[in-house]
């Protein structure tokens, strides 16, 4: 078995044969992928609204059964147990945490809870699975010192990995509002500049600009729901620029409070605010674009140019070879 895979990777033609029929096949995918593509936006409506009929009926014979229904989410009982038992919230816990969780889109002490046994967990997962494999199924040849080394580095890698996954679902959610936000703006300023108030004009733009980002749709009703019933109005703004973490949508709860407080126009506001942010969203894509050439330096190198050497140098060295 091992002869043939050195004999094949001995064959100059053979490989080169290889390689032109991945490039052909990738290149075709390439073609035909967004002409296949279809929009998948009605089936999830669709989905969505057969869910949330689903939802109601149930919720509505749970209601005529007398049980209690909450609306938050419930942690699991050996997540609370565990939580509890190791005091996690006075060793890990942290109330930058709770602001990381709700920008991340979890709210309610289940995803608190479940952070907190997901830090004491994946450390002593990581460290077992290394040891495991660097001293049992690996036999490394090295001391044991690095051998520990390795096993502590996987310890801190497994510390770190509930917050990585947290900032990159922060992440995904700040881009999917960022590259929105403008438009949400130019609904919003439509809306005002017809005679709505502040609190129609969210509700009407949360649902229109659903289809475009769930999650400003989801932090547009959580406003609407907080400019009904707190008692301070610019509470809500504060907390909506807080959930997003984003300077756009600071400096737009910024103008709406200062519209609260001293009877400000709003309108001309929203019109300033919406083109700034539309120009950053442009100003974000023209330094993607700008950083596209250095990031294609290497795909080039190792993909394009052995390639082109094939196709260029190929029917030379056949005829050298043909000749000798």
């Amino acid at each position: 078995m091992y002869q043939i895979l050195i004999g094949i990777l001995h064959d100059t033609r053979l490989l080169a044969m290889i390689l032109a029929g991945i490039a052909a096949v990738a290149t075709v995918l390439t073609v035909a992928m967004p002409l296949l593509a279809s929009d998948p936006l009605p089936k999830r409506m669709k989905a969505v609204a057969l869910e949330r009929e689903k939802i109601r009926q149930r919720e509505r014979e749970r209601m005529a059964r007398g049980e209690k229904i909450s609306l938050r989410q419930t942690p699991k009982q050996f997540v609370r147990r565990a939580v509890d038992s190791f005091q996690l919230a006075k060793w890990v816990g942290q109330e930058e945490a709770r602001e990381k969780l709700i920008q991340a889109g979890y709210r309610g002490e289940a995803p608190y809870l479940t952070y907190l046994f997901f830090r004491m967990v994946t450390p002593i997962a990581a460290l077992v699975l290394s040891v495991l494999y660097v001293f049992f199924i690996l036999q490394l040849d090295k001391p044991v010192t690095i051998k520990l080394g390795i096993c502590l580095f996987a310890t801190y890698l497994g510390m770190h990995l509930p917050w990585l996954f947290l900032k990159n679902k922060i992440q995904k959610r700040q881009l999917s509002i960022r590259r929105a936000f403008p438009d949400a703006l130019d609904l919003l300023l439509i809306c005002v500049e017809s005679g709505m108030s502040i609190e129609a004009a969210f509700r009407k733009v949360s649902n229109e600009i659903g289809s475009q980002s769930i999650p400003l749709a989801e932090e547009l009703t959580l406003t609407t729901a907080e400019l009904s019933y707190l008692p301070d109005r610019r509470q809500a703004y504060d907390n909506l620029a807080k959930r997003t973490d984003l300077e756009g949508v600071k400096s737009v709860c910024v103008a709406l409070q200062q519209a609260e407080r001293y009877g400000t126009p709003l309108a001309h506001t929203l019109r300033v605010l919406a083109q700034e942010n539309r120009d950053m969203r442009m100003a974000e894509a023209e330094k993607k674009a700008a950083a596209l050439p250095p990031k294609l330096t290497v795909p080039m190198i190792l993909f394009f140019l052995p390639v082109l050497f094939v196709v260029i140098l190929g029917p030379a060295a056949i005829r050298v070879m043909a000749l000798n």
